[in-house]
């Protein structure tokens, strides 16, 4: 299973206006660098650490929702960090998969909020119920940019790249 990397998005401070990079640099224990969740900051930033690292979506699921909304929703409006196509990504939850050369877990999905309703202007609770995307953990850090291949990671060459296993293997959560 794989897919690529189109585009890359993030901000520094909570609600402020996402930007589009070209390319950016994935942190162990972080998430995007320079991302408000990467500085310790962020709307959701009280959430455990392993599921505010980063955030992906699917280009075709916004394009479904912004046809569905008929709005022009567009992956930056979404916030969230990574928009990619070709991979499912509600199969990541509880699996490890790479970005380029950084290793992630996938740890929920990540339904919309009323945040992103607020910001938007447009009621997106339920189109995006079930293509909210995934956020995920980073392990091991690696630069990125767009056109990176997204895929999945079994667990015996996650652990050959220094991913926990046994009982310090991240739990994924259930949303």
């Amino acid at each position: 299973m794989t897919g690529t990397l189109l585009e890359i998005w993030t901000t520094s401070a909570a609600a402020r206006p996402m930007r589009r990079l070209t390319d950016g640099r994935l942190v162990a224990g972080a998430g995007l660098e320079g991302d408000r969740y990467a500085l310790g900051g962020g709307t959701w930033a009280e959430y455990p650490d392993l599921e505010k690292q980063l955030t992906l979506i699917d280009v075709d699921d916004v394009a479904a929702v912004a046809a569905g909304t008929r709005t022009a929703l567009t992956p930056g409006d979404t916030r969230r960090n990574l928009v990619t196509r070709g991979i499912a990504l509600p199969q990541l939850v509880g699996r490890w998969f790479a970005v380029g050369d950084a290793l992630l877990f996938g740890m929920k999905r990540c339904p919309p909020c009323t945040h992103l309703e607020r910001l938007t202007g447009t009621r997106l609770i339920k189109p995006m119920a079930y293509r909210g995307g995934v956020n995920a953990a980073v392990f091991v850090g690696a630069p990125i940019a767009e056109g990176a291949v997204v895929r999945l990671v079994e667990d015996d060459e996650a652990a050959r790249l220094g991913a926990p296993t046994g009982a310090d293997r991240p739990v994924p959560r259930q949303v």
